[in-house]
């Protein structure tokens, strides 16, 4: 390996785990999670994270993202597309945080 790929190889790594969490259970949880971690040929910990983050960023999907049919989304871009219209409250407020930033 060329001194260039194991310097890339090297910043590809992932960083060192230096942060801890503390997690309490019952002892039946404990016992299902060290199991199913044997079966999926990990450690506890590696088991716990990989299935905490997994569900994590599927929390995090739902909060950013949403499916449309194809009616929906051509609804969806009209509405978008129709010029902005003024709603008189958020004008008059954004004209007193204008005025208040200048002073």
């Amino acid at each position: 390996m060329s001194g260039a790929a194991m310097s890339k190889a090297k910043s590809e790594r992932p960083s060192a785990k230096a942060e801890r969490l503390n997690l309490r259970s019952t002892e039946a949880e404990k016992r299902l999670l060290q199991r199913a971690a044997e079966a999926s040929h990990m450690t506890v910990s590696q088991f716990v994270m990989q299935a905490a983050t997994r569900s994590a960023e599927d929390v995090l999907v739902e909060q950013t993202r949403f499916a449309l049919s194809a009616e929906q989304w051509s609804q969806f871009v009209e509405l978008l597309d129709r010029p902005a219209r003024v709603i008189p409250a958020l004008a008059a407020a954004a004209a007193r945080q204008s005025s208040r930033s200048e002073h």
